[in-house]
């Protein structure tokens, strides 16, 4: 059970992080949110408040090391302790390599590998001094699965799911900290957005027209992990739509 457990939850502004934020909220935890957009925030705290739920929010830009550290001491200074981490927050703006995108890589880079690392560092010290909690990173199929027009952002995810496990190995037995990997497939989220590569336009068209998975599905996968029991540590959920291939 998770009831008053506190969870932190990044990129909480849309999509899987703001599901997640009102999924773990009903199910008793204190939800903190963090991300760029203060305004969508505010209508995520005041759904959870309208449901009787316990909520911090602050603006969060994960690659801001200070701002993730920041985050954390304040969330520990209200509650007193963080018990859960979800790493959400992620960019996906595929594009072919040979287009030279640099700016898109090195934002990928960024948020979907150094924003997990800085929040997890934030946390981590926390956990080991109390000897428990909940680490969840959001990879994706593509730490899985490589496709083209993928190739970095691929790298991104291989390197969430590859750091997942090392922190199992690392936290779990010893520390009795539990880590999640979750690789959702293709959700009906926001993430297509940042694509702006004008030739993967019928990619995009096509994953619309497909019955995705919905960021409710997701956080239900994540509240699932974290409401197993103690001896219990779910370490993967690959969830794609019935009807995604690869």
């Amino acid at each position: 059970m998770i009831e008053n457990k506190v969870a932190i939850i990044t990129g909480a502004s849309s999509g899987i992080g703001f599901a997640t934020a009102l999924a773990l909220s009903k199910a008793g935890a204190k939800v903190a949110i963090g991300a760029r957009r203060t305004n969508m925030l505010l209508e995520l705290e005041k759904k959870i408040k309208e449901n009787g739920g316990e909520v911090y929010s602050q603006k969060l830009d994960v690659t801001n090391r200070n701002e993730c550290s920041s985050f954390v001491e304040n969330v520990l200074k209200k509650w007193g302790t963080v018990d859960i981490l979800v790493n959400n927050a992620g960019l996906m703006p595929l594009s072919f390599f040979k287009n030279l995108k640099i700016d898109e890589w090195e934002q990928m880079i960024d948020v979907n590998i150094k924003g997990v690392l800085y929040c997890t560092g934030a946390v981590v010290t926390h956990m080991l001094e109390k000897k428990s909690g909940h680490i969840i990173n959001i990879s994706s199929v593509a730490g899985r699965i490589v496709f083209p027009a993928g190739s970095v952002y691929c790298a991104t995810k291989h390197a969430i799911t590859a750091f997942s496990e090392g922190l199992r190995q690392e936290l779990s037995v010893r520390k009795n900290i539990r880590v999640t990997c979750i690789e959702p497939g293709v959700v009906a989220t926001e993430l297509t957005n940042t694509i702006t590569d004008e030739s993967l336009q019928a990619f995009v068209e096509s994953a619309k027209k497909m019955e995705a998975l919905q960021a409710e599905d997701i956080a239900n996968a994540i509240v699932y992990a974290v409401e197993s029991p103690n001896h219990v540590n779910v370490n993967e959920i690959l969830i794609r739509p019935t009807t995604q291939d690869r």
